[in-house]
């Protein structure tokens, strides 16, 4: 369970807006995208949502687990998305999915997702399921059962993990950071383009975003300056920069729709 732990760790644990299947699987597949090291060159979201399509990965019981594979190297990766309401999501048992819990798996971490998937069954048959999940009232209550499900597997963890879990813990501020929670509105991965002194150009599939940054000429020096920059409308979250000849920068980032 130490790819979930970590998760919950660096605050890849959001609230899912209402909508569908599809919607909460990309919203899942953006925040991984937006981990600064996993790097560029696969379509992540698009992976996930053909994975789905060609079989449910509902475990019943309001959880499902969609993943896909990787050829990338490195640690099997994970997000969390909590649904208050449920998502219909075609479980063998007929109920809706409050808990999604996504798995990427690079080609040398299978036997690590099979260990977690099984401690997370294990976790979930010990505590009774996710009953008081379903009705938590925020992030605090649904991450805090998930640490206890973490603490099942890991029961014969050795110490620095389980110091991670009491560190973790603590860590009130997180935890109550209501803004975190209302941030899962919208994510939307973009390029932002700088070239000497002319007008940043913004590269992104959303005609909203793009106008309304390409507005905004020193963003790219407000990037620099703060990773994590709030504009009017939405908060960007730097992912990755490259210089190159010319004076030219590429910044590869993250919006948040905010309002």
């Amino acid at each position: 369970m130490k790819s979930l732990l970590t998760a919950l760790e660096e605050g890849r644990l959001i609230e899912l807006p209402a909508g569908s299947k599809d919607q909460a699987l990309e919203y899942l597949a953006v925040l991984i995208e937006a981990i600064p090291d996993i790097g560029t060159g696969e379509d992540i979201v698009s992976a996930v949502i053909a994975r789905e399509k060609a079989a449910s990965s509902a475990l019943g019981k309001g959880v499902a687990c969609p993943h896909t594979r990787t050829v990338r190297e490195g640690d099997l990766l994970c997000a969390v998305g909590w649904s208050p309401p449920g998502i219909a999501w075609g479980a063998p048992d007929g109920a809706d999915v409050h808990l999604v819990i996504m798995y990427i798996i690079p080609d040398s971490q299978r036997n690590t997702y099979l260990k977690e998937i099984s401690g997370l069954a294990k976790a979930m048959q010990t505590t009774g399921g996710i009953q008081d999940t379903t009705q938590a009232r925020d992030l605090n209550t649904v991450r805090h059962k998930l640490l206890d499900w973490v603490g099942i597997a890991l029961d014969a963890a050795v110490p620095d993990v389980k110091a991670r879990m009491i560190k973790l813990e603590t860590k009130q501020a997180i935890a109550a950071d209501a803004e975190r929670a209302k941030l899962a509105l919208r994510l939307v991965p973009f390029s932002l383009l700088k070239t000497g002194e002319r007008a940043p150009v913004v590269l992104a599939q959303d005609k909203e975003l793009v106008e309304t940054l390409e507005k905004i000429a020193n963003l790219a020096d407000m990037i620099s300056r703060d990773a994590d920059v709030v504009v009017p409308g939405y908060r960007i979250m730097l992912r990755s920069m490259a210089t190159f000849a010319g004076n030219r920068q590429l910044f590869e980032c993250l919006a948040v729709k905010t309002s």
